[in-house]
């Protein structure tokens, strides 16, 4: 697939990683538990495959959704970040915590039997954009949210 270095992390900037090297199989996974685990339809996961997949800051919470796999996310803001086939060498990460979720477009669907019936009609509903014009003030000035790059500190002491 790839052999750029990717990085990521969760919404607050608690648990950061950074992967070097190949990466397979980027996909959409309909299966029932990683609805679960992830709150939506799917959850698009790729696989970092050996130790192409470094964490480089904190530690994510564990929860194991079945003896083989293993799932990780941020215990402080709750986000989903791993897929963890304890059996395995490497381990699968959420293209939406990637710091550029555009760099790794998913190629295949997953746990099919799953899917949401709707799932082939969500492109064509209709868009509406919100008017933030009242929220984005106390929103900019209030962000919580890790920029989509590494910091050296996080919170950062300017903030």
């Amino acid at each position: 697939m790839t052999s750029d270095t990717l990085t990521g992390g969760c919404q607050c900037g608690a648990v950061r990683y950074r992967i070097d090297g190949q990466v397979e199989y980027p996909h959409l996974c309909h299966c029932r538990m990683c609805q679960k685990a992830s709150g939506n339809y799917f959850l698009p996961l790729a696989f970092a495959p050996g130790d192409a997949l470094t964490i480089t800051r904190g530690e994510p919470g564990w929860f194991h959704s079945s003896d083989p796999v293993r799932r990780g996310f941020c215990a402080n803001c709750g986000t989903p970040l791993f897929f963890d086939p304890v059996d395995s060498e490497g381990m699968s990460f959420t293209l939406g915590s990637l710091d550029d979720p555009a760099a790794l477009p998913p190629e295949m669907n997953d746990g099919e039997a799953s899917r949401v019936p709707f799932f082939h009609g969500l492109c064509s509903l209709t868009s509406k954009e919100v008017d933030r014009d009242d929220l984005s003030p106390v929103i900019d000035s209030s962000n919580h949210q890790h920029p989509d790059h590494d910091t050296s500190e996080w919170p950062e002491a300017a903030r």
